[in-house]
């Protein structure tokens, strides 16, 4: 299926995968990524490399051991000399890149943002999960629209969320997207876990583009609105579904269909109507959004049956 007004989303997003790295490197994990990954194929070592380049290291050795377990580099554990061979002891905790990323933007304190800007609407953002170790789905759910993005990251990690957010950036323009984006609500998991780059982009220290705030341990309620809507991709691509033969067109057919689906709460109108009529068609045709007539609806896996 064709998707013509998609193409400038497309062109900057890439189909099925995320923007491609910049050569030259524009974040800290981008160089140790250039440094060690050629390395690394040519069968040396971690504590090789790091004794080598130890004045080129911002890092201990054991954090990046901790960045190859939690796929931050183009090379995986099973890339490493020896570490392939020994079976894991106990279950490693969740890899957060910044430990202390709930400080300041926890439950209590978006609250307290809340009360203090009333109109400020509120962007929630969540991860829908393939297969383990696949390809996997970012949504972002405008709540006072309901209208929910999706996009398909090669691995659910931290940078690949960061990658999404930088390409709708670009894609949109500064005004807009502090405009759709003032607030993002989300949960605790360990892709969630660099705001800094995610509220000022790839430098991290540019001017503030969005505020990340999450919701309490294990309190999926606090973002329901996202929760609810998750169920619709779920009658799409039910648990247990592989993402890995998806690519982003199929994600925009989906949600497509999704967000053309009428809704009670928006007072028998769709999310894309009520979009539409708040912020104008032509940001929907940028974020690769197109009408379906309700007689074409379908929320059935056999709408991507093709490529499940």
């Amino acid at each position: 299926m064709d998707f013509p007004v998609t193409r400038s989303f497309v062109c900057s997003y890439g189909p099925g995968k995320l923007l491609k790295r910049s050569e030259k490197p524009s974040t800290e994990l981008e160089r140790l990524n250039l440094l060690i990954t050629p390395l690394i194929r040519n069968g040396q070592s971690v504590h090789q490399i790091y004794l080598t380049h130890a004045n080129e290291m911002t890092c201990s050795e054991k954090t990046l051991y901790n960045y190859i377990d939690a796929s931050l580099f183009d090379v995986r554990n099973i890339d490493l000399p020896r570490k392939v061979k020994y079976r894991p002891r106990y279950k490693k905790p969740e890899f957060k890149i910044d430990r202390g990323c709930r400080i300041g933007r926890n439950y209590e304190d978006f609250k307290k943002y809340r009360e203090g800007h009333p109109d400020t609407q509120i962007v929630e953002m969540d991860s829908v999960l393939g297969n383990k170790g696949g390809k996997v789905l970012l949504t972002v759910h405008f709540v006072n629209t309901s209208l929910m993005l999706a996009f398909l990251r090669d691995a659910n990690t931290s940078q690949s969320v960061i990658d999404s957010l930088d390409a709708i950036y670009r894609l949109l323009g500064r005004e807009c997207f502090e405009n759709l984006f003032p607030v993002i609500l989300t949960d605790n998991g360990s892709e969630f876990s660099n705001p800094r780059l995610m509220e000022y982009g790839p430098s991290g220290k540019d001017i503030l583009r969005t505020r990340i705030f999450y919701c309490d341990p294990s309190s999926p309620y606090q973002k329901g609105s996202i929760e609810v809507n998750h169920e619709l991709i779920r009658r799409v691509l039910p648990k247990g579904t592989s993402f890995d033969n998806l690519t982003q067109p199929d994600i925009f057919k989906m949600m497509n269909h999704i967000n053309s689906y009428k809704r009670n709460k928006l007072n028998g109108r769709s999310p894309y109507e009520m979009f539409r009529f708040c912020y104008g068609e032509g940001i929907l045709q940028k974020l690769g959004c197109l009408p379906i007539a309700s007689e074409n609806i379908v929320l059935k896996p056999r709408l991507l049956k093709h490529s499940t």
